[in-house]
């Protein structure tokens, strides 16, 4: 078996053994802290550092935060821990139907979803009033969130699919896979190894004013932005017509749009960490608004 079909084997054979990651896999999150670790003010990459150097605190040795990489991935791992933290579970994703028009109240009015959860978990880093343990569990969620958010598929869904879980198709040499598994790991894998690899490989393809209108705008923005990008990018590949025509039985990504895809990819990665930096920034530079400034408590009634 020659290095090209052996190493289509093993991808084949990831998607057959439970994994406790479940967005981007570990590569894509890894990259998308560490792209936000190169662009971070020193002042916060020097809190942040502070803040995982107290890992122990949250008593997951089996779950180690003692980098940003390893934080990254933290939601994931305690998914292994059982019913401890099992009420995180529905925090990692969003189901925005790309054939809806976008509405972010109707689809988390609850608050049990990726993008509160990034606000949530922000005001939470920077609130320097909280105990470390809160903190730091707080930043660990903070940079998953915001890996998880520019994965497209926990941004949207299409026809009650659970995020391309439930859409079956053929990738490349691989004959059975589904959407949600090509984008959390064979695409992101690729894609992050293809030149220029890696977090710098990426960066270098995004001059620094793009990097700045990047950064700007809400979570609201971001959010809707991958959902868009799910409709037109993910889905628009593999369906021909997603919101008016049955899914074909034989969808495939073939390599032509492997190729297509891997520059839309390799972006998300980059969104993920350029807003992540601005983020982290935020929180850890003492001038978050909702902190600085908190809410007046409501008077008592009479």
């Amino acid at each position: 078996m020659n290095r090209l079909r052996l190493s289509v084997f093993l991808a084949a054979l990831l998607l057959v053994i439970p994994s406790p990651a479940s967005a981007w896999w570990e590569y894509g999150h890894e990259t998308t802290a560490e792209v936000a670790m190169k662009l971070v003010q020193p002042r916060t990459r020097q809190s942040i550092q502070a803040l995982l150097r107290q890992q122990k605190v949250l008593e997951t040795p089996t779950c180690p935060v003692r980098t940003i990489e390893e934080a990254s991935v933290w939601p994931d791992c305690i998914k292994t821990l059982g019913d401890r933290f099992s009420y995180a579970y529905t925090w990692h994703f969003q189901d925005a139907d790309i054939c809806k028009p976008f509405d972010l109240k109707e689809w988390c009015a609850d608050g049990n979803c990726v993008s509160k959860q990034i606000a949530r978990t922000q005001r939470m880093v920077a609130d320097r009033q909280l105990p470390v343990r809160d903190r730091l569990m707080a930043l660990a969620f903070l940079i998953h969130f915001v890996g998880d958010l520019h994965q497209p598929l926990h941004s949207a869904e299409h026809d009650h699919d659970q995020g391309g879980n439930k859409l079956k198709l053929r990738y490349g040499f691989i004959p059975r896979t589904n959407l949600h598994a090509v984008w959390d790991g064979l695409l992101a894998d690729r894609a992050i190894s293809s030149p220029p690899p890696g977090p710098d490989g990426i960066l270098s393809q995004i001059a620094p004013a793009e990097r700045a209108t990047l950064a700007q705008g809400s979570i609201e923005d971001w959010s809707r932005d991958s959902w868009q990008v799910a409709k037109t990018s993910v889905y628009g590949t593999v369906l021909p017509d997603p919101c008016n025509a049955p899914v074909p039985q034989d969808a495939q990504l073939d390599q032509t749009k492997i190729d297509e895809l891997i520059p839309v990819l390799r972006l998300q990665i980059a969104k993920g960490g350029i807003r992540l930096a601005r983020l982290l920034d935020e929180a850890l530079d003492g001038n978050h608004p909702e902190v600085a400034h908190p809410p007046k408590p409501a008077k008592a009634a009479s």
